[in-house]
């Protein structure tokens, strides 16, 4: 909390690699951006855009910066074989998708149009090193974007979902079919509705293992029974003594 009392989500190093990343990557595939067309200029523009923000030293961003060098570099050898026969449509492109009582929407790395008439949703993981397709179709947040992006864009046959694990490159796809995108939909509008119906003022708290990471840990501190039964995980125990 800061001096006005307002809250804050402190910096995370991992956020500030993934970002300046998807940053870099984004001039890289914008057609409009002619500067970046190759590793040398790749890496420039991850310099130039680099957010140092979260590292817990200058020795520490230094190697992160390096580390994101490397990864960009092999990427952009290997563009051509990530992308294959695929036009790349939009980078960074901001979907959003009126559900009635609510919207949801999000921001998807890279659309590509595909030769059979379908459409990828292609999402960079900066921090894996694998991927399965298995864990694309139980991932809520692919499965949304192949939702919205079948909604906004109906001139396409199908959506397909692909995450690239930038570390290894290795890549997956998978798709919902039209049965299980429906039911997806329907799962997310009774979600969506439980959510902004539900009466938060009378909930109570009850600490979970993810607790433990959670930006907003301290106003679930502020309820007694929260704190008398929440457990610090033991790297945070010294932290907050």
């Amino acid at each position: 909390m800061d001096e006005r009392g307002k809250w804050y989500i402190k910096s995370k190093y991992y956020y500030s690699f993934g970002s300046s990343l998807h940053r870099a990557l984004q001039r890289f595939h914008d057609s409009g951006d002619t500067g970046v067309t190759d590793a040398q200029t790749a890496i420039a523009a991850l310099e130039e855009t680099w957010i140092d923000a979260g590292y817990r030293s200058p020795q520490e961003m230094q190697e992160a910066l390096g580390d994101g060098k490397r990864l960009l570099e092999k990427y952009v050898i290997e563009a051509d074989k990530n992308i294959g026969e695929a036009e790349v449509l939009f980078v960074e492109k901001r979907l959003r998708l009126d559900m009635g009582d609510f919207v949801i929407q999000g921001i998807v790395d890279r659309l590509d149009k595909l030769p059979d008439g379908r459409l990828r949703v292609v999402d960079y993981k900066s921090g894996r090193q694998s991927v399965s397709s298995e864990e694309i179709v139980n991932d809520v947040a692919m499965c949304t974007y192949q939702l919205m992006a079948s909604e906004l864009f109906p001139e396409y046959t199908s959506v397909e979902m692909s995450i690239i694990a930038l570390r290894t490159l290795d890549q997956a796809f998978a798709e919902m079919d039209p049965s299980e995108l429906t039911q997806f939909k329907q799962d997310i509008l009774t979600l969506g509705t439980e959510i902004i119906n539900r009466d938060y003022e009378t909930m109570e708290p009850v600490p979970k293992e993810l607790c433990h990471d959670c930006d907003f840990l301290k106003l679930c501190q502020k309820h007694p029974d929260f704190r008398a039964n929440y457990q610090p995980a033991e790297e945070n125990i010294v932290a907050e003594s």
